[in-house]
Formats: structure tokens, C-alpha cells, sequence
């Protein structure tokens, strides 16, 4: 066994993160990092509360995501479990119009998200039914930045 593996394991220490609740989101705080407007880029950490399942939605950019800590779960938009994904995965989603639901496992979760857009929209918010009620753009992760007191 490597010596880093051999160490004990510890918590996350997100302390000195600057968590806000996103609109009228609920399960989750969120803090946005950087946005490029010219590239519609955005890199923000999402924490979600203990079995939880936000709003329905589909990804309109590349979503890479890393677990930081706790277990990142995925459902079907009717509420079946899709996946699970544990603390150390790495993944990249596509934007392919997959409608779906996501949150924490137990313990919560601490995920990292790096969107990139080939344009301004970046995900469709869904009803039950999975029609769209609303687009995130760009834009709307930069009001989040400037509202946290960055502008970069």
C-alpha cells in the first residue's frame, strides 16, 4: 500500500468557501469561481445537502465534474437511480439533451463542475414533464459572481 494511501482519510475542508444559495434553488449552496463570457465558460463547487434531488434539468454544454467529497447521484427524471458516484470520481457529460436529476448521497456532496459552452445557454431547467421552464446562461453564473463580490 502507497504511503498516501495508508494515511488517514479526512473531511473537506470547505471553511473559506463563500456558499450561496442560487435563487430560489433548494438542497444545495453553490459558489462560483470564474465565468468567461467570450468562451461561455463556467467553473463553480456545488454543495448538496443529504439525499437530495434538485429540479429536473439537461445539460446544453460539456459538464465535466469531479466528487470532492460525499457521493454525487444522478436519477432518471421519474426518480430512478441512474448512478452514484463516489468521492474521487472524475466525469464528463455531454450536451446531448439528457433529462435528468441530481444531488447528494447520505453524507451529502462536494462537486466541482467546469461547463463549457458553444454557446450561452448551458442548461434547460425541466417541469415533471420534462418541458422546458427555464434556461441558465452564461450571464446568469456571471450575476452569481459579481453578487458573491468577484469579477473575474
Amino acid at each position: 500500500m502507497s504511503t498516501l494511501a495508508a494515511q488517514a482519510i479526512h473531511r473537506f475542508d470547505d471553511r473559506n468557501i463563500d456558499w450561496r444559495t442560487l435563487g430560489d434553488f433548494t438542497g444545495f449552496v453553490a459558489s462560483i469561481l470564474f465565468v468567461d463570457d467570450a468562451t461561455n465558460m463556467v467553473e463553480f463547487i456545488v454543495k448538496f445537502d443529504p439525499n437530495t434531488n434538485t429540479l429536473a434539468h439537461r445539460h446544453l454544454a460539456a459538464t465535466y465534474t469531479f466528487v470532492i467529497e460525499g457521493a454525487h447521484v444522478i436519477y432518471e427524471i421519474d426518480g430512478r437511480l441512474r448512478d452514484s458516484r463516489p468521492a474521487g470520481r472524475f466525469t464528463f457529460t455531454p450536451p446531448d439533451g439528457d433529462c435528468h436529476t441530481e444531488g447528494g448521497g447520505a453524507d451529502g456532496c462536494v462537486l466541482l463542475y467546469s461547463i463549457r459552452g458553444h454557446s450561452d445557454a448551458l442548461f434547460d431547467l425541466l417541469d415533471a414533464a420534462g418541458k422546458t421552464i427555464a434556461t441558465l446562461r452564461t450571464c446568469d453564473f456571471r450575476a452569481a459572481l459579481v453578487a458573491q463580490g468577484q469579477n473575474c
